[in-house]
């Protein structure tokens, strides 16, 4: 089988966040155990696993994700992946519908200029009272602190402004300690004419991911909260990691859309079967 490493939320090389995807042979998943010691091998935040579906149902693909701690509820940057590579593959044109364990139908569509936009359940947010342990944890003060529902399970933290979200640099051992995915920490950008309208950094110690350079599933949360906040239904957020990455996001409802690029940076073959 092939395996593709994909950097995905960018539109060059060694940027955005790189995901694994393997497209598997036959119609199942192989025992949890093997894509769990791939996503190891892999070492990547996430490592997308797929098979084809029957035609004529409610989707295409069945997907799930992997990280090199656990399986995750919801990914968006390994979708996005996953959506280049089988465009790439001659195996999808234009829209495709991938069938999730615990987050349900997901869509992703390629458009002529190889944006790939996902179609996502918007994350609902519940205030939290801020923490006192997640404050020390952090190394800074904190605006408010919000929980983001049941399938992504994470704490948004607004933080005072853009130039404290760059300058993080948690205790990621106390992070792992007091979350169940990550904390997200996120302020409005500092100068509007840089091209995004707010930054984020994404840490997930708990999953065995210390910073995720570009998280989509993050952005299902910081949509709402910032549309809100913003008094427009379309934004484009920029992940400040070290390889940074830019969402073009969209409120729709209940629903959030993402909006990226990827690069394919390798593209080898798997010599391991499932097992």
């Amino acid at each position: 089988m092939r395996i593709r490493i994909v950097d995905a939320f960018t539109d060059r090389p060694f940027a955005g966040n790189p995901a694994g995807v393997l497209i598997l042979d036959g119609d199942t998943f192989p025992a949890d155990d093997w894509m769990q010691r791939i996503a190891v091998e892999v070492n990547h935040s996430e490592t997308a696993f797929l098979h084809r579906l029957p035609a004529g149902g409610d989707a295409d693909w069945a997907l799930r994700w992997f990280t090199p701690a656990a399986e995750v509820a919801l990914c968006g940057h390994a979708t996005l992946a996953s959506a280049h590579v089988l465009h790439r593959a001659g195996l999808i044109s234009g829209r495709v519908r991938f069938r999730t364990v615990r987050s349900g139908i997901l869509t992703a569509e390629v458009g002529e200029d190889g944006l790939i936009t996902l179609d996502f359940p918007a994350s609902p947010l519940s205030p939290l009272d801020v923490d006192p342990a997640l404050v020390v944890a952090l190394g800074t003060d904190v605006v408010a602190t919000h929980w983001t529902g049941p399938i992504t399970d994470d704490v948004l933290v607004e933080a005072a402004d853009e130039k404290t979200v760059r300058g993080l640099t948690p205790d990621l051992g106390a992070l792992a300690e007091l979350t169940r995915r990550g904390v997200l920490v996120t302020a409005a950008a500092g100068d509007p004419a840089a091209g995004y309208d707010f930054v984020s950094r994404f840490f997930a110690p708990a999953v065995g991911v210390a910073e995720d350079p570009v998280t989509g599933s993050a952005h299902t949360a910081l949509t709402p909260f910032w549309t809100a906040r913003l008094g427009r239904n379309e934004l484009t957020g920029y992940q400040a990691s070290a390889r940074g990455g830019l969402v073009k996001v969209a409120l729709r409802g209940d629903r959030t859309l993402l909006g990226g690029y990827a690069v394919t940076t390798i593209d080898g073959e798997l010599q391991v079967p499932p097992g």
